[in-house]
């Protein structure tokens, strides 16, 4: 009796533990999407931070000519499983929730509250980099070499002057497919490449404005750009992991010379320096934010997501 008393609860509680590891997922994906719409910390700092890095950038690598060969011949379970294909979906519908959610947030904080807005996702950076600290070494040249090129390079970026021209559809959709290679890139915000790229704010007005032409073309490209940088990243993490972990903690480091809210020169000694104290405390709020979601999502799910 008490043995099939435990059968059944064994029973029960399994299809609720796959369905706890389901609605997990989706929130991971809606703290990927509000990370990556902001320019402070990318979705895949957050996919790290949340124990589902590896999992999402191969199970996007699989999406190759075997795929493609199960779809077109009727096989669409082994596809499914073979692409993950339940995984990719809750984690997509997360991402996609997340920034909507963030959208109207976003603009009226860039609008009205600039200088603390930034200084919060400099803490969000310096603790992110902190956590990504425990992927490599710096006992190895190799690795101080790989840190160093990152932040040159992200330095390098932050130098670029935004586009302020007329924006055409080749253009938004060259822009997803940048912005999305960096959302899946631990270190580099795809919303901080678009506000390198001068198209954040636009991207965001189309989606709250349901532009259509525009949000396929940069849909279009985010797709093209996801299936290409996908393999590289994946061949990198598999050949090289403590120096593609070098190289983005390097980039996100430098990043932070893109995110200094004082970089201009005021029209006053000392006016934008006012802010300092909310600066301050949205710092430490930012840092707070990241250390949150690391032991909020500390577990690594048990089971497949199929």
């Amino acid at each position: 009796m008490s043995d099939n008393s435990s059968i059944q609860t064994h029973k029960a509680t399994s299809p609720m533990a796959a369905h706890r590891s389901k609605v997990m997922l989706f929130l991971k994906g809606v703290a990927m999407g509000l990370g990556d719409s902001v320019p402070g910390i990318s979705g895949g700092t957050i996919a790290v931070i949340t124990k589902i890095y590896d999992q999402l950038v191969f199970s996007i690598r699989a999406v190759d000519l075997r795929a493609c060969g199960l779809f077109f011949t009727g096989q669409f379970k082994a596809f499914w499983q073979h692409i993950n294909g339940t995984f990719l979906l809750i984690l997509a519908l997360g991402i996609l929730c997340g920034l909507l959610i963030s959208a109207n947030t976003m603009l009226f904080l860039l609008e009205n509250y600039f200088v603390p807005l930034m200084a919060f996702f400099i803490g969000m950076v310096l603790a992110s980099s902190a956590l990504l600290r425990n992927e490599f070494s710096l006992r190895t040249w190799q690795n101080i070499l790989a840190l160093f090129l990152g932040f040159l390079l992200a330095m390098s970026i932050g130098f670029i002057t935004p586009r302020s021209a007329e924006l055409s559809h080749i253009y938004v959709f060259f822009s997803g497919a940048i912005a999305i290679s960096a959302m899946i890139l631990p270190g580099l915000s795809g919303a901080f490449i678009l506000l390198l790229l001068g198209v954040y704010e636009f991207i965001l007005g189309a989606l709250l404005g349901f532009d259509l032409p525009y949000i396929l073309a940069f849909m279009l490209g985010c797709g093209v750009g996801l299936l290409a940088f996908s393999r590289v990243l994946s061949w990198l993490l598999r050949a090289h992991h403590e120096l593609s972990y070098g190289f983005i903690t390097g980039m996100l480091l430098g990043s932070i010379s893109a995110l200094w809210p004082w970089q201009q020169a005021q029209a006053e000694v000392g006016e934008g320096y006012t802010m300092l104290l909310p600066a301050l405390v949205c710092l430490v709020l930012g840092v707070v934010v990241v250390v949150l979601l690391q032991v909020v999502f500390a577990t690594k799910p048990s089971e497949s997501s199929n």
